[in-house]
């Protein structure tokens, strides 16, 4: 059995590396990534970043460096900000956060950024051990940029235990180490529960382990979870299928539609890239082109909105004369509130339950960062189209960086 699974992954990889995409020069360098944390009264962590940023390359339609993409443990950022004059602005999307630069940096130039995030939902009560809270970190990582050195420097006050070993230094837990494109780097530190306000509520999900097995049962585990997400899904309406012809009895579901007006931008809010028909993410920094999302209701059809009601199947259609404006339309069979069942003298004979209901089927991990790089089409031109940025503002009058800061 091993050695079938171990030539299937052999198989897979090497199929895999047939569409591989052939591995670019450096065209970036990080000389320093230093992360400072501490930990507030209430759980939460205060991390002050600084990051050295060295352009290699700005040339052959890369641009210079304008902006970084940092990844965040999670969405729970209480605050940000920046804390150097390098920073202009800064945007959270999801799990990063999107620092503009004060100027265009050229190849040579070296942008060093000072920033802060307070994070929330960092730690695990009773995580290893009863009585005892484990705060897990891995700062956000940069698929194709080496770091020279990354510094680590965490306030050890009250702390009982720590992986992995390191130096001591004022009052700090202190991790140094470079890493090469795609390469992470995890600590942990270990409090008793009543050194800080713990709350139960917000203790983060369990990140999954590195061998074979744990990796095998994760993605089967997500496997289970789509399939049985979707069985949800079709449930209720092949109920009203079934019901409609005659095996449901007396209309046991009813359709229940969801009417969505959304709003695209007109280009991207991130990099300027005119927004693509039909298209919800940028192209090339897989920005969201989303400006508003509302709910219709049917207070709102039976007024302003009646036009609405004529969008009945799923779907998305143009709504109005804006050529940015649409109705996202979904319908589906739920169960009918007012059906009585026909009354029967049979008994259950057992009981069903989904595994869904007792576990949890998410795969995020909160503990870890994202990805960070620099971010927008100044980076490659991934889609191979040969379409500048400067090209766009030109033809368009569309800046590059937007205008509005957070």
């Amino acid at each position: 059995m091993k050695n079938k699974i171990t030539g299937f992954i052999i198989a897979l990889l090497s199929f895999v590396m047939l569409f591989a995409v052939p591995v670019m020069a450096d065209t970036d360098e990080i000389l320093n990534y230093t992360i400072m944390v501490d930990v507030n009264d209430d759980a939460t962590l205060h991390l002050q970043y600084h990051i050295d940023w060295k352009v290699l390359d700005s040339g052959s339609g890369i641009g210079p460096l304008s902006w970084m993409k940092i990844g965040i443990p999670n969405s729970h950022v209480k605050e940000y900000k920046g804390k150097s004059s390098t920073v202009d602005h800064i945007n959270r999307s999801g799990n990063y956060l999107e620092v503009y630069l004060d100027r265009d940096y050229y190849e040579g130039d070296v942008a060093s950024v000072d920033f802060e995030v307070v994070q929330d939902y960092m730690y695990q009560v009773d995580k290893l051990k009863e009585g005892e809270t484990v705060y897990s970190f891995t700062p956000g990582w940069f698929d194709d940029i080496k770091v020279d050195e990354l510094v680590i420097l965490w306030n050890n006050d009250k702390a009982v235990a720590f992986t992995p070993e390191c130096e001591i230094q004022d009052g700090y837990n202190v991790w140094t180490d470079s890493l090469s494109r795609g390469e992470k780097f995890t600590v942990t530190m270990t409090y008793p529960n009543d050194a800080f306000a713990f709350d139960l509520s917000k203790s983060q999900e369990e990140e999954s382990g590195g061998n074979f097995g744990d990796t095998l049962a994760e993605i089967l585990g997500s496997l289970m979870c789509v399939l049985m997400t979707g069985g949800f899904i079709a449930f209720p309406v092949l109920l009203g299928y079934l019901a409609n012809r005659g095996f449901g009895g007396n209309s046991p579901t009813i359709n229940k539609t969801t009417r969505t007006k959304i709003v695209y931008y007109d280009s991207c809010p991130g990099c300027g890239a005119p927004r693509k028909e039909g298209a919800k993410f940028c192209e090339y920094c897989g920005k969201s082109m989303i400006k508003s999302e509302e709910t219709i209701t049917e207070e709102q059809l039976k007024k302003e909105e009646k036009a609405a009601a004529a969008f009945t199947k799923n779907g998305e259609f143009r709504y109005g004369s804006s050529p940015n404006t649409f109705i996202r339309v979904n319908s589906v069979r739920v169960p009918n509130p007012h059906y009585h069942k026909p009354s029967s003298s049979g008994r259950s004979s057992g009981s069903h339950h989904s595994s869904c209901a007792h576990s949890s089927c998410a795969c995020a991990c909160a503990c870890a960062c994202a990805g960070g790089g620099r971010a927008g089409c100044t980076t490659k031109d991934f889609y191979n189209t040969d379409l500048k940025l400067t090209a766009i503002a030109k033809a368009t009058g569309v800046k590059t960086v937007p205008e509005e800061k957070k």
